[in-house]
């Protein structure tokens, strides 16, 4: 079959797509959907001449059974939209189609989709326009409470497990702060954090609760969460944490057979910002001597080189490292395979930046639970990463004093 298009007709067609392109893929949806339509029909037609064992018009067995005409449906296919169906009927009622999941069925499969969306933190409103897409039609608000609901308590139950099977040795923890709606208003909202790290390297995330990570009730009050969740401190050998003196303090009355390992990345900014600008590489280098000496001994060398050479010049930044130098050389007692991931929270720092990157294009998280069912997503995901990324298993030469150095 030819069509004929007049020239003029052809760009009064155009002209109208480009003022709406809108029209075009509604047009194309359209056509799709009643091709699809009919597709789906035919093939439960002939799903019903396999069930009764002959075809249309064929007289057949003694049972009695056969065709009984057909009923009209409307289905929703993602990326389609809805779509016309007519689905064949058996006398007897025996017939059902497999091309086409029942009601309940598809139901279930929509409200699983809705809680990944919801986990990987769409807003509500997106995700009703999303939803028209994908299944021809906006969710109701009914839909959106449910799912929201369900995934609230998966989550808490997920937060709130039982920890006695894991043997912890390292405790990485640190905070991260979130733009919160709370009661009407916006505030900054900090969660704690703590990922554990067990005896074979392998690393989770063991506790998410909003506190102030300033204040050593609240850090108290996280770390007797994790033991009234059967979390055994006696295993715990060492805390990996940025340097908060509450923080340090409460960590080591929680955990008394741990030891305290200090963020050599915050140490070395703390010093840093200490020294004038043409000095800053210099004493990088020394601080890179120091933190990444062969052992202890040689690294304590170091440090006495280091305070003597900088005692006249740059007082307050030897005075910055002389209060945290014992606990930023608390990794050479542990084993050497281990050291790079052991001097500094970047494995904590890494789970962080990927918790401010997936609620940026959020810009403020609306409470508490939309907050903790995101980070819960995050954070069963990004233990599937890990899995292949155990402690230990690094190389053990990575510049860790490389950024500071670049950008002072």
């Amino acid at each position: 079959m030819q069509i004929k298009l007049k020239v003029s007709e052809a760009v009064e067609f155009f002209n109208a797509i480009q003022e709406a392109p809108s029209k075009l893929f509604e047009m194309v949806r359209l056509n799709v959907q009643e091709e699809v339509g009919n597709y789906l029909s035919k093939l439960m037609d002939t799903e019903l001449t396999d069930f009764l064992g002959r075809e249309r018009y064929e007289h057949g067995s003694k049972d009695g059974n056969h065709r009984n005409g057909s009923y009209s449906r409307e289905f929703c296919i993602k990326g389609i939209g809805n779509v016309d169906l007519k689905i064949p009927r058996d006398r007897h009622g025996e017939f059902q189609t497999g091309v086409v999941p029942r009601s309940q069925r598809y139901e279930a499969a929509i409200a699983e989709d809705i809680a990944l969306m919801y986990l990987t933190g769409i807003s509500t409103r997106n995700l009703s326009l999303l939803s028209n897409r994908l299944i021809g039609r906006k969710l109701s608000h009914e839909e959106v409470s449910t799912a929201s609901r369900e995934l609230t308590g998966a989550v808490e139950k997920w937060r709130c497990r039982n920890l006695s099977k894991e043997v912890i040795k390292y405790l990485f923890v640190d905070g991260v702060i979130f733009s919160m709606r709370t009661g009407g208003k916006i505030e900054n909202v900090p969660v704690l954090v703590a990922i554990g790290v067990r005896e074979d390297g392998t690393k989770l995330v063991l506790g998410l609760q909003s506190g102030d990570k300033e204040s050593a009730s609240s850090w108290r009050e996280f770390f007797k969460d994790l033991k009234s969740r059967r979390l055994d401190g006696s295993n715990v050998r060492l805390g990996i944490m940025d340097g908060l003196p509450a923080l340090e303090k409460v960590f080591k009355e929680e955990f008394s057979n741990a030891k305290t390992q200090r963020c050599q990345v915050h140490v070395a900014r703390n010093v840093l910002a200490k020294v004038p600008r043409t000095q800053k590489q210099a004493v990088a280098d020394d601080l890179r001597s120091i933190f990444y000496a062969s052992s202890k001994e040689k690294a304590k060398t170091f440090y006495e080189q280091f305070k003597e050479k900088w005692e006249k010049e740059c007082p307050s930044a030897v005075r910055c490292i002389e209060q945290s130098i014992e606990s930023c050389l608390t990794f050479f007692e542990f084993p050497q395979e281990e050291w790079i991931s052991l001097r500094t929270t970047n494995i904590i720092e890494r789970l962080n930046k990927e918790f401010k990157r997936r609620t940026k294009p959020m810009e403020i998280v609306a409470g508490e639970n939309s907050c903790y069912r995101l980070l819960a997503f995050i954070s069963l995901k990004m233990e599937l990463s890990w899995r292949s990324n155990r402690i230990g298993k690094v190389r053990p030469n990575l510049p860790v004093l490389r950024e500071f150095t670049q950008n002072a």
